[in-house]
């Protein structure tokens, strides 16, 4: 549950994932890229370092990165992608991965993720499957990475069958989540960030999200909140991580808003210039609870909440909101039967009987959700 106050400003936050031989820590705050350095270093001392990034990231602190890596005794090499949706492919998986062999890291070295939820999980990937596994640590460089992808060992590459379709757990050694890194975001970036951020409140958290709306305005601002947000989200997330490591149980819980979102996302084309993920999870929770509500599960007013909130940040909250439309109820249908939680067929969704009140409903009707989707893109 939430913490009751921030952290003075300026202090460092570890989150400890605890996942015995596999556990890592998560550096929290502003400054901590400063220290990234000397505690990579200490994973592999005297090694070398494929540092995976693409090519706005890494124009910002790849080689700031590469030279501290260096002066800690490191023999570091910058690997660039594009930026975007589009680098979590096979072409590119593959390019990563020969960089990584061709800079001839072995089995004792290190992949080092710097940039965005792609990025990590592309770099985590290919960790993951070069020399049958890599060691590699998160640098985080987004709000929405910080506080979901770079933790919790999910990695993977895009189908055109769907999102995140091919790929492996691979939990890394070291996450480090310099919050000053999201002083450069753009505004769209920040706000897609804060969608995964409300999430662990509206899963089983509710004085988080109320603590979310009295200071989303601090939280966008480069303050203790902000920090404190992150440090919120990522013990959530890890003390979920630590009891289902592989998402065999509630893990899924995490995936609250996703099934909608993943499938808005192919509707898109994963064209990041209409929809970038965290909108399409803003819209996806606040599908989940409206749909909930009409099941008669989630309080009208609940539902309510949760869109007025995510609005009043401008977020989207409707499939009216996706610049160029997003198809029939149908084509949405049938893109959520690609969904990883599917079983035998039955759609599985993550649900609400309200705020903080989160569930995993498997076998959730088909008939049900096209009819619902079909309301909503009446405008009902």
């Amino acid at each position: 549950m939430t913490q009751a106050k921030p952290a003075p400003s300026g202090a460092l936050q570890t989150v400890h994932v605890a996942l015995g031989a596999r556990a890592y820590d998560i550096v929290i705050g502003r400054g901590a890229l400063a220290e990234a350095g000397s505690r990579i270093a200490q994973l592999a001392p005297g090694g070398k370092a494929a540092i995976v990034t693409d090519a706005r990231v890494g124009a910002l602190y790849g080689q700031r990165l590469a030279d501290d890596l260096s002066r800690a005794g490191l023999r570091p090499t910058l690997v660039s992608v594009p930026p975007g949706e589009g680098s979590k492919s096979f072409p590119r998986l593959i390019e990563v991965c020969d960089a990584i062999l061709a800079a001839r890291i072995e089995r004792g070295d290190l992949v080092v993720a710097l940039g965005g939820g792609v990025i990590g999980d592309l770099a985590g990937f290919a960790a993951a499957i070069t020399r049958r596994g890599l060691r590699f640590v998160q640098i985080p460089t987004t709000l929405l990475a910080q506080v979901d992808s770079s933790v919790g060992g999910k990695t993977g590459i895009n189908s055109a069958h769907g999102k995140n379709l091919v790929g492996a757990f691979h939990q890394p050694s070291l996450v480090i989540a310099d919050t000053a890194l999201l002083d450069s975001l753009s505004e769209r970036e920040f706000r897609a960030g804060y969608a995964e951020v409300v999430k662990y409140g509206l899963i089983d958290d509710p004085a988080f999200f109320a603590w979310c709306e009295t200071n989303a305005e601090a939280i966008f601002g480069p303050g203790p909140a902000r920090d404190h947000a992150v440090a919120v989200s990522c013990r959530a997330k890890a003390a979920v991580v630590a009891r289902d490591e592989r998402e065999d149980g509630d893990r899924a819980l995490l995936n609250l808003g996703h099934t909608f979102a993943h499938a808005l996302e192919r509707a898109t084309g994963y064209d990041g210039s209409r929809l970038v993920h965290g909108e399409a999870v803003a819209i996806g929770m606040a599908l989940a609870f409206r749909f909930s509500a009409m099941q008669g599960l989630c309080p009208q007013e609940d539902a309510a909440r949760v869109g007025v909130h995510l609005a009043s940040l401008g977020l989207p909250t409707r499939l009216q909101d996706v610049p160029g439309g997003i198809g029939t109820a149908e084509t949405l249908v049938e893109a959520m039967a690609q969904d990883k939680k599917v079983k035998r067929g039955e759609l599985t969704f993550i649900l609400a009987r309200g705020i903080g009140r989160s569930f995993i409903a498997r076998g959730v009707a088909a008939a049900d959700v096209r009819d619902f989707l079909v309301g909503e893109l009446a405008g009902a």
